[in-house]
Order: structure tokens, then sequence, then C-alpha cells
């Protein structure tokens, strides 16, 4: 069975989605940040980055959103999370995850976050005024040309949406113009509805 590490208010939301979507059997295993249970020796023992998600396979450890999420893809075609049947299309899911995680989340966290980049209190404090910007143009650039349709990928709902949903709820803490990203915000409100985002969703507010 499948051991799957997450913590509310984390990205790992993501992953946690998927796994749901995917129906296999999986443990779910929560951290509580607040106690650092991410920096116990136990957990870094499991995920020595002292993060979430991780993912406890049959082979090994997995860590790091895009990777988990395409392999869940790839282990269980069934599901239907991926365009697998098309190389192209799969690399650019990727494409679209890997421009999350690498751009948008680390422009958020230079807001929660600050401290992995700089100690001056005068450098954290210009990190944080330059989030709404970063995260806002970041966001701009999916509104305006990389979501495809109702879904990231068109047509076909993905783990890519999954993904999306995730970091579009960070906006409006990250105090984000909303008004420049109608489609975006539309993406999250038709999440919003989907009976496994509700079941799983109160797990991360």
């Amino acid at each position: 069975m499948l051991k799957f590490y997450y913590a509310p208010k984390t990205c790992a939301l993501a992953v946690h989605l998927a796994l749901e979507h995917i129906g296999a059997p999986y443990e779910a295993i929560a951290l509580d940040f607040s106690q650092h249970a991410q920096r116990s020796p136990e957990y870094l023992r499991i995920n020595p980055k002292g993060r979430v998600p991780a993912l406890v396979t049959e082979e090994g450890i997995l860590s790091e959103t895009p990777a988990l999420l395409l392999y869940l893809c790839q282990r269980f075609p069934q599901a239907g999370l991926a365009p697998l049947d098309s190389l192209f299309a799969t690399a650019q899911m990727q494409a679209f995850n890997n421009y999350l995680c690498a751009t948008v989340h680390v422009a958020h966290a230079h807001r929660v976050r600050g401290t992995r980049w700089a100690d001056d209190p005068i450098a954290l404090d210009d990190m944080k005024k330059k989030v709404p910007q970063s995260m806002g143009d970041a966001m701009a650039l999916i509104e305006d040309g990389m979501l495809k349709g109702p879904w990231v990928m068109g047509e076909q709902y993905t783990v890519a949406d999954m993904y999306l949903f995730t970091i579009a709820n960070w906006l409006e803490g990250d105090s984000v113009d909303i008004s420049r990203l109608l489609r975006v915000i539309e993406h999250r409100e038709r999440m919003r509805q989907n009976p496994v985002v509700k079941r799983i969703w109160p797990l991360y507010v």
C-alpha cells in the first residue's frame, strides 16, 4: 500500500486529490508543521528535505509534486489523469506542472518562507512586498496563454488541474489582484464543485 505524507496548507493537496481520484489504496499521514514534525528524525529519514509531499512506494520513496503526479498517472493509467497517449501532450502537462513548482510556488514562498533565501529583515520585507506582483504576473501568464480550455489541457481533466487549484487558493493570501485572473478563478470555482475536492479540501484549510 502507498503511504502518503502531507500537511495542511501545503501543496501536498494536489497529490492527495490525485490519489483520491485514482481510488487506489493508500495511507495518509498528516504532519503537524506547528510542532516541526517535518524536521523530526523519523520524517527526515523518509524525506531528508523536510518537506511534503512524500510518497512511500514499494520501490522506494518519492518527493516533489510534479514527480509524484506523473508517477501516479503512469502507475494508474486507467484513471485517465494525463494524456499518456501523446508524448508531446504529456510533456506539455509536465511543463505546466514544473512552472507551478519552480516559478509560481517559489514566488509565493517569498512571503511565507523568505528565510530560505535571506536573514536580513529589510530583505525579507522587500521579498514580501514583491509577492503580489510576482505571483500576479506568474498567474497572469497562465491566465493569458496556458489554460487551453475548461481544464488546463483543454477538454481533458488532468493532475495539472489539481495542482493549479492548489496554488490558486493562495492568491488572496498573497494579495494578488484576482480581477485580472478571471479564467483562473473560474477554474478554481469549478474545481470546488468536484466531490473529491469537497471531501479532501477541508484537510488543508
